[in-house]
């Protein structure tokens, strides 16, 4: 079995600097998500987790270093890995003055997927999502829990080997966040590779099958949520662990 068979993401040395910055967003990164997991990226505003998740889905480019996804290299593949992965925004990218199925056929339409497939698509993600009642009102009137859901139904109405979401909760009442995380947990166990930015820690600790937790634009610690807990027993969580190896200091005021 080779490494392509094993990664779904696979990152290697992977440094971006932008003009104007003393030091790299991204440092000499290195991670691994294996297919089949549902990992979470954990790291506070400004250690450059954005930034990489722009650069796998194709969006920025990178000063040095390798990103692979599925085997294929953004550099040289990207056109079919953008086919492979789901990428949910933090920002919602629909249209605010078409409904949410108009806004979601309009998706499916430029997947090139089949009307009659698209169709049932739509109709079984907006029952799982409980967004079948509010399906034909126009996005401009959904609550902002309503609006986070209907964006990530945008995100994988394709089906994608790869859910990528960055900061999918936040802003969202108790219940929306409970159901958008309860569903990413079945998404995996049907087979879908997440990976999940946050910088709510004790979610990815809940949810997460493997974490990374990132300072200073390179991953600082990585594994199991469990076990992580079971290496540093007198840190009461997750972020108790994160504060202990980075300490307090704010992250996007010195980049």
């Amino acid at each position: 079995m080779t490494e392509d068979t094993i990664y779904a993401i696979d990152i290697q040395g992977l440094v971006k600097r932008y003009k104007g910055r003393v030091n790299p967003t991204l440092n000499n990164l290195n991670l691994k998500v294996e297919k089949g997991s549902l990992f979470g990226l954990v790291a506070p505003n400004g250690a450059g987790k954005t930034t990489t998740l722009e650069i796998m889905c194709g969006l920025k480019n990178f000063d040095s270093g390798s990103v692979r996804i599925c085997g294929l290299s953004v550099k040289d593949s990207i056109s079919e890995i953008k086919t492979l992965i789901g990428f949910v925004p933090q920002e919602i990218a629909l249209i605010p003055s078409l409904t949410g199925r108009e806004n979601l056929r309009f998706i499916g339409g430029i997947y090139g997927i089949s009307d009659s497939k698209l169709k049932v698509r739509i109709e079984d993600l907006l029952a799982q999502f409980g967004l079948t009642n509010s399906a034909d009102k126009h996005i401009s009137e959904y609550s902002g829990g309503m609006k986070r859901r209907i964006n990530l139904i945008a995100g994988m109405i394709h089906s994608p080997q790869i859910l990528i979401l960055d900061e999918p909760t936040v802003g969202v009442d108790a219940q929306s966040r409970n159901l958008i995380l309860e569903e990413l947990v079945k998404i995996n166990k049907n087979g879908t590779t997440v990976l999940f930015i946050s910088h709510y820690l004790e979610e990815a600790e809940c949810v997460c099958d493997k974490v990374a937790l990132m300072d200073g634009g390179k991953v600082v610690l990585e594994g199991n949520p469990t076990d992580l807990a079971m290496q540093h027993p007198e840190c009461r969580n997750l972020e108790g662990i994160y504060f202990k190896l980075t300490g307090k200091q704010m992250r996007d005021t010195y980049e």
